[in-house]
């Protein structure tokens, strides 16, 4: 498996380079300090993952990362940088993950060991942001500024929340920087159900429907407490998705 690093600052892109060799079976194919040096490399060889410094000279990491999105074989990109601010644009630009600097050595190998199964999982269960809503085996979540790559299938419920979305697994709580609205985009539809304004539910955690008053419904869910709404106007489609 081939990788780049594509950091400025030397000491920061030396140590960065022992930790995978140390950590990974990654291959480091080539070393860059400048932007524009990393997409003309780039056009001519293909890599598996590309570290990548947010605040670099010529083309920036989110631009270059802009760039590296519309291509056809499309590396995997964790971006590196010194500023937590800098997590939504890694999220949002469905980056692998993000680390920030001075280096935690378990942080680290925490994200290497993920890389390294996704990589080396069959092409057809890889995520791409090529492929629809409906064809995605996971989605990236976000959590203390880290990128999480979530299974569809382990999230639960999505509840809104002002301008943000708090997404729910079994055991776990994200908060989305995004409209439900926008949210929902993501998720396979074949999956999932936008039962109210305000929340989206997963339809195979679903183990009970409750008839509410005004012939709604409440909705409880497996190894969950919490009943999730079926709103009156969703109330006839819920009713024949559900062939009630």
């Amino acid at each position: 498996m081939k990788a780049v690093i594509v950091e400025d600052e030397f000491l920061s892109q030396e140590e960065l380079s022992y930790l995978i060799r140390k950590h990974s079976s990654l291959t480091i194919e080539a070393t860059f300090e400048d932007g524009l040096d990393v997409l003309r490399y780039l056009q001519g060889h293909e890599v598996d993952v590309i570290f990548l410094d947010i605040n670099i000279p010529s083309l920036d990491g989110v631009l270059l990362a802009q760039s590296i999105s519309k291509f056809i074989h499309k590396p995997q990109i964790v971006f590196i940088t010194a500023y937590k601010e800098h997590a939504v644009e890694a999220f949002e630009l469905e980056a692998f993950d993000y680390i920030l600097k001075p280096y935690q050595e378990s942080r680290i190998v925490t994200m290497l060991q993920k890389l390294e199964a996704l990589l080396a999982a069959p092409a057809a269960t890889l995520p791409s942001s090529n492929n629809s809503a409906s064809d995605r085996h996971s989605i990236n979540l976000l959590k203390d500024e880290r990128i999480i790559v979530t299974d569809i299938n382990n999230i639960y419920y999505a509840a809104a929340q002002e301008k943000v979305t708090l997404v729910y697994t079994r055991k776990e709580i994200f908060t989305m920087p995004m409209v439900i609205t926008e949210f929902c985009t993501r998720l396979p539809e074949a999956f999932f159900f936008r039962c109210h304004r305000s929340y989206v539910v997963n339809l195979t955690k679903i183990r009970e429907i409750v008839p509410w008053f005004n012939n709604t419904y409440l909705l409880r869910l497996n190894d969950l407490d919490f009943e999730v709404p079926v709103s009156r106007s969703k109330v006839k489609a819920f009713r024949q998705l559900m062939r009630l």
